[in-house]
């Protein structure tokens, strides 16, 4: 998570992209919840690979990590050489089971890491010439890794979700593209790891997964959050917080409402989310994601993302405000 997140500006201008919420939870903490679920055994040790993003947010990712009951540990990449060298930057935690992920890419599977030698998490797509795709032989097993295809070889693209049972010998891998200097358009790339581990005889299974969700961007992150949303309400999970204020207000579910929401005069609803202290009046509210400690009225929202310490007013439909803006008209 050492990148910059610049397609989702201004709101990683403030805070990292993998920390902004999307149903009352960070990215980063949505992805560990998934990864633990497909496990199948006890998360022990948790990695995250950062840029300088600060003690604030290292200390906020340690935090992540102990929810888990897992041992959090940071990493720095200061330098963006590839995901290849960015997972060699956590080495000190490549040796045993190890699961690795992209922390812009939220999923839903149904399915448990068992006996697998490795596994790539993937989704069946239409479009496969804009992905890094796999292929497979009769076994169903992954023997080959293609980056956006001209010709078409395969479907499933690969999500940037990985396990590897073996996680010493990716290490080894790894090492091996920066010793003789594997490089593809300057950076050093995980596939290429992947790919000499299949080579030499790791046997590799398509993980696949119904749900592939994107955070990389403003209408992205607001279509995930809206099926989070739909998620955490078909499993029974609470919403609306408690402290929450409603003044003649009606919340069409499935939202999230946060601490101390205050809402007055206000429609809200469905697919919106409202962090913590954001007051919202004379309104009309839907698919929408509003952070912290923010303030609407007046306004008429629809397909917005808004962060945190915001004052807005008036009228302005399908909009992307970062923190601490003022708007009035």
């Amino acid at each position: 998570m050492a990148g910059r997140g610049s397609r989702l500006r201004p709101h990683t201008l403030t805070v990292p992209k993998p920390l902004i919420p999307v149903g009352g939870k960070p990215i980063v903490h949505r992805l560990v919840e998934d990864i633990i679920s497909v496990c199948g055994a006890s998360v022990n040790k948790i990695g995250f690979v950062i840029g300088e993003f600060g003690e604030e947010v290292e200390e906020e990712l340690l935090r992540v990590s102990a929810s888990f009951g897992a041992e959090g540990h940071i990493f720095h990449q200061n330098t963006p050489l590839g995901t290849g060298h960015a997972v060699l930057c956590a080495e000190a935690l490549l040796d045993g089971p190890v699961v690795i992920a992209f922390a812009d890419t939220l999923f839903k599977a149904d399915f448990q890491i068992k006996d697998e030698e490795g596994i790539l998490w993937v989704k069946k797509i239409h479009d496969p010439e804009n992905f890094g795709v796999v292929k497979l032989n009769a076994a169903s097993e992954i023997v080959e890794f293609v980056e956006k295809p001209q010709t078409f070889v395969s479907d499933l693209a690969m999500i940037g979700v990985y396990y590897i049972r073996r996680g010493e010998e990716l290490k080894s891998e790894l090492h091996y593209l920066v010793e003789n200097a594997v490089i593809k358009s300057g950076e050093y790339q995980l596939p290429d790891a992947l790919r000499r581990l299949t080579q030499n005889g790791t046997r590799f299974k398509p993980g696949e997964v119904q749900e592939w969700l994107d955070c990389g961007n403003k209408i992205a992150t607001v279509e995930t959050n809206s099926k989070v949303l739909a998620f955490d309400e078909e499993a029974g999970k609470p919403l609306v917080s408690k402290s929450a204020t409603l003044v003649n207000s009606i919340v069409i579910p499935p939202c999230y409402i946060g601490e101390f929401v205050h809402l007055e005069n206000a429609v809200v609803g469905p697919f919106v989310s409202l962090g913590e202290a954001t007051h919202v009046k004379d309104s009309v509210i839907k698919n929408s994601l509003i952070q912290k400690n923010s303030t609407i009225e007046n306004v008429v929202l629809n397909d917005s993302m808004i962060g945190s310490n915001v004052h807005y007013r008036k009228n302005k439909l399908d909009i992307s405000i970062g923190d601490y803006c003022t708007h009035h008209e």
